[in-house]
């Protein structure tokens, strides 16, 4: 009996032990730090933007690259960005490639789709097989991806309307120039500014014109329609994406045509200059990258819980900020800023 009770105390002494380990092993991380019982020790996020060839995914590449390398040093694990875009817009491509970074161990996606129904499928069979999926710039809302980041697309197109109405003096004739038509962010956008241009009697909308996504494209695009409609006295760029070229700054006279366009990259600042566009509404696509990178470590390793909907704020960029914004472009490592405007005050 002695032998019994002594046995008893020994086992109660086990399950105590085993019990108190089990609750520290799944006891809820300290700030920054994640559950104890996280051997994550690498995350490689496939990056799937609309194009290789556009400079604001470029920049997003980068800022993406940036965060993996701060907070692979922060958290003493390896995170890589594994960039799988397509040179042009291709949604079937996008799928495509989606499917093969999850086939060849990708455990996460950071993508802007191209069109919203043909990578839905894709980016839902990745999460089934355990992928996170998170979506920048133009989402898939219907998908199962976990958070979307970027600008609030019909606020987008209303600020572009209003910023050309108050420089055209609230009367005259208006194109848009809207990319690729099936890009779900883009519609929205150029809805957007149809919607603000009602307020003003005295614009006329004369076409939405969409175009293949290459600078070159957008620029064919923007002398095409200044030929065919003579009248236009504004552009309201929904992406910046002629700016990227000089086609432009010869082709359009700033007495005559004014331009509000969205981005505001190095090669877009010549245009604010010469008075063709007085004014850009610059996202931050650099923070495309650093931010939702940001974003999926924070879900997959630090355990948080992220907001589905993380909307970016648009910065005005005119002959007044440019130097501050130029400067803003050097600290986020872009080399190609003419130093003219590094200079200014």
């Amino acid at each position: 009996m002695k032998a019994f009770r002594m046995l008893l105390v020994v086992l109660c002494v086990v399950v105590v032990g085993f019990t108190f380990g089990c609750s520290k092993k799944k006891a809820a991380p300290d700030g920054d730090k994640p559950a104890a019982d996280q051997k994550l020790s690498t995350i490689k996020i496939g990056m799937v933007a609309k194009s290789s060839t556009n400079p604001v995914f470029l920049s997003a590449r980068t800022g993406a690259e940036a965060a993996a390398k701060d907070l692979s040093k922060k958290y003493g694990i390896n995170i890589i960005i594994d960039w799988r875009t397509p040179p042009t817009e291709d949604g079937q491509e996008q799928a495509k490639r989606l499917t093969q970074a999850v086939n060849e161990g990708d455990n996460a996606i950071l993508m802007s789709c191209s069109d919203a129904g043909k990578v839905t499928g894709a980016i839902n069979d990745a999460v089934s097989r355990g992928v996170e999926v998170m979506t920048f710039d133009s989402d898939a809302p219907q998908s199962k991806r976990f958070a979307f980041y970027g600008v609030d697309d019909i606020k987008t197109g209303e600020n572009v309307m209003a910023e050309l109405a108050k420089i055209m003096g609230g009367k005259g004739n208006v194109a848009i120039l809207a990319g690729n038509q099936n890009a779900p962010n883009l519609r929205k956008r150029a809805d957007g500014v149809i919607k603000e241009a009602k307020k003003y009697p005295g614009i006329k909308v004369v076409g939405t014109f969409f175009h293949i996504e290459t600078p070159q494209d957008a620029a064919a695009e923007v002398v095409r329609e200044m030929n065919a409609h003579p009248e236009i006295s504004g552009w309201a760029m929904i992406g910046g994406w002629p700016l990227f070229t000089k086609t432009l700054l010869t082709e359009l006279n700033p007495e005559k045509v004014k331009v509000v366009a969205v981005d505001a990259l190095p090669a877009q600042l010549p245009y604010v200059e010469k008075g063709i566009a007085p004014v850009l509404l610059a996202q931050p696509t650099y923070n495309w990258g650093y931010v939702s990178v940001e974003k999926i470590v924070d879900k997959m390793y630090l355990k948080k819980e992220v907001p589905v909907i993380n909307q970016m704020q648009l910065i005005r960029v005119s002959k007044d900020n440019l130097g501050d914004w130029a400067r803003q472009l050097k600290e986020w490592g872009f080399s190609d800023i003419p130093q003219q405007y590094l200079d200014m005050k």
